[in-house]
């Protein structure tokens, strides 16, 4: 499925959100607070938009980043992407299972995902498996889709988000059930204080959520740091 949407995968991304994606991105690299010294791993990297971004940005920039991911026609997208922005001795692309990340045990500063944590068949695991591979003092962010708490808008979205929104995927994508999976997949996957539990039992600490844009997106945020595990949601 993921294979099939790839070489329109950008353009709906942007349309589907009015663009907001750029913001949220922006926002997760933002809190990573990286330096320029630091190698980061995009985890479920698609078409390796944050990836790019995290290497460019002025929000921070990492030193080098590894964007790992399961669909390799999406990987084939971002290597042209890379290459074009000539990026190609900062951005790695490894095709790879997230439930079994190729990189050994605390081999890197920073590990983020957006918007694929959930498409993954066990996201504990691939949680666990980013602590693997974070080193002490490590940093993640995660962005994922939540929904809107106040009613009349989450009212407005989720008719956007189950009814129209599939209906423009299917119209440019050409692919009949990628864009009704994504409402699904949503709707299934916890969400805030439930999923940072879920960060909490993988080992992380300093858990905390971020609710963005009326709660269409959450940012979960963690560390490896020792210490007590608190979960908190920022206002």
């Amino acid at each position: 499925m993921f294979d099939a949407i790839a070489r329109r995968y950008d353009t709906l991304n942007h349309l589907l959100s009015a663009g907001l994606d750029r913001r949220w991105r922006r926002h997760a690299i933002r809190e990573l607070a990286l330096t320029g010294r630091e190698r980061v791993l995009d985890l479920c990297t698609g078409t390796a938009d944050l990836a790019m971004a995290a290497v460019t940005g002025p929000d921070g920039q990492a030193r080098d980043v590894v964007g790992i991911d399961f669909a390799g026609e999406m990987l084939r997208h971002a290597r042209a992407k890379i290459a074009e922005a000539g990026l190609h001795t900062r951005v790695r692309l490894v095709r790879g299972d997230a439930t079994a990340v190729p990189l050994p045990d605390a081999s890197v500063d920073a590990a983020m995902v957006a918007f694929g944590i959930r498409n993954v068949i066990d996201p504990a695991r691939a949680c666990a498996e980013m602590r693997r591979i974070l080193r002490p003092g490590g940093r993640l962010a995660i962005l994922e889709f939540g929904a809107p708490r106040l009613p009349g808008i989450r009212a407005l979205y989720l008719a956007y988000f189950r009814y129209l929104l599939p209906v423009i995927g299917r119209a440019f994508s050409r692919h009949r059930d990628a864009y009704s999976y994504l409402p699904a997949s949503v709707i299934e996957f916890p969400v805030g204080a439930a999923f940072a539990r879920v960060l909490e039992a993988a080992g992380y600490v300093d858990v905390r959520y971020q609710a963005l844009t009326f709660g269409i997106v959450y940012l979960y945020l963690a560390k490896t740091t020792s210490g007590v595990v608190s979960v908190r949601n920022d206002p």
